[in-house]
């Protein structure tokens, strides 16, 4: 059994926004100061402080939790300490696999304060703690069918639910929730659909816009003072064309519910059937007129093409793989049939710049290489390094050694991205 000075105190405090509504009760301040005064009653050695300001705590992707748990593993922290159970996660089976298992295998002491929980003690005090996980579960399932009721009620009444109005719109400044014309933003969307009309393809009408310097939606946004975290080559591109021409918007209609997260536990975002959508015609006044809509509909209905896939229906070989060596963007692969008299039908599978496909030669160049051309030069590389493996296996250990030693995240742990 350690003594009380021997314990060298991690403290967790998290806030959601869900959690917001609650008041100063449960405020990220709040926690410390309980937290902080308790540790120092006992006389433990607070190492430091991990915060989650703004996370579910449906989940344990969070980057504060991560490196609590990472520093519990490393030895740098021997004791947890929560205000309570819901603060380090309101998933019952996750809280569970750390509490029941991970910090009791590596003698880490976990405490969740306002509930009596300390898994120190052997005694009757926490029984109760698979039941309370199981509540915090339940409250957060609940109040995600709340919230979700509430956003489609009024989607069903046309109020718009999202953070940016469509590009050619901005949000009224007496109802946010619905759109007046942005004229400016608006004058390119007429000239997109008016070169559509004309029988211009998507790529087409993008190089079009590139070659007159016209600013993207994004570029557009950020003009306005609008952050964007995204990254954008400033170009117009087919994928956009195609997004701004069907989307019925432009008509006067609202189509929300389009995607979803898969559940309160994954915020992953999923693309939901068309039954589920939500469509409230004539919320707002329309750019483009009914005529030039139909004419377009009529349009992609002629020209629709069933996507090409390697006949197996499977991916091509590199698929997601291959990258531009200039701007870096992932190649996009392409199959073409040529028959000949001999052979009969012999298909090629070739990548092009992703960048290039998209906005054309204004961004990069085609760069394009065959398929049959990659598979040599892999087995080529491949061929090379086991013979070096072959000819001096150590000196070939010692450099993925050094090399490993030498990448700035060495100790294995993976950097998170946010």
């Amino acid at each position: 059994m350690k003594s009380q000075q021997d314990y060298n105190a991690g403290i967790y405090v998290r806030l959601s926004k869900d959690d917001e509504r609650a008041g100063e009760s449960v405020s990220i301040e709040n926690q410390k100061l309980i937290l902080t005064k308790h540790a120092q009653e006992q006389g433990w050695n607070v190492v430091e402080t991990y915060c989650d300001d703004g996370y579910s705590g449906t989940n344990f992707d969070r980057p504060g939790v991560t490196r609590l748990i990472d520093d519990a593993k490393d030895g740098k922290i021997n004791l947890i300490l929560v205000k309570d159970l819901s603060r380090f996660g309101r998933n019952y089976i996750q809280v569970g696999q750390f509490t029941d298992y991970l910090f009791p295998m590596i003698g880490c002491r976990f405490i969740a304060l306002n509930n009596g929980v300390d898994t120190a003690n052997n005694d009757s005090s926490n029984d109760l703690m698979p039941f309370l996980n199981l509540f915090n579960e339940f409250q957060s399932r609940d109040a995600s069918k709340k919230i979700k009721a509430v956003k489609k009620a009024c989607a069903s009444n046309g109020m718009y639910l999202g953070c940016y109005a469509p590009f050619g719109y901005k949000k009224s400044p007496d109802d946010k929730h619905k759109f007046i014309i942005d004229e400016t933003a608006a004058t390119v969307v007429r000239k997109i659909f008016d070169y559509r009309c004309q029988g211009y393809g998507y790529y087409k009408i993008a190089g079009f816009l590139n070659a007159e310097k016209l600013p993207t939606p994004r570029d557009y946004y950020q003009q306005l003072g609008k952050p964007n975290p995204y990254y954008s080559n400033h170009m117009w591109n087919d994928v956009t064309m195609k997004t701004i021409i069907r989307n019925e918007v432009y008509i006067g209609n609202m189509v929300q519910n389009k995607t979803g997260s898969l559940s309160y536990k994954n915020s992953k975002q999923i693309t939901k059937p068309k039954e589920d959508w939500i469509r409230v015609e004539g919320t707002h006044e329309p750019i483009i007129d009914i005529e030039t809509w139909n004419l377009c509909v009529e349009l992609d209905k002629r020209n629709n093409k069933k996507p090409r896939t390697t006949g197996e229906g499977n991916l091509t070989l590199f698929s997601g793989l291959v990258q531009c060596i200039d701007c870096g963007f992932k190649m996009r692969s392409n199959r073409e049939k040529k028959v000949y008299p001999k052979a009969g039908i012999v298909v090629y599978t070739s990548y092009m710049c992703g960048n290039y496909a998209r906005s054309g030669k204004g961004v990069c160049s085609a760069h394009i290489i065959y398929e049959k051309v990659l598979v040599e030069l892999l087995i080529e590389d491949i061929r090379l390094h086991a013979k070096r493996v072959i000819d001096d296996e150590n000196s070939v250990r010692r450099d993925l050694i050094q090399q490993r030693n030498s990448e700035p995240n060495s100790s294995g742990k993976r950097t998170r991205h946010r």
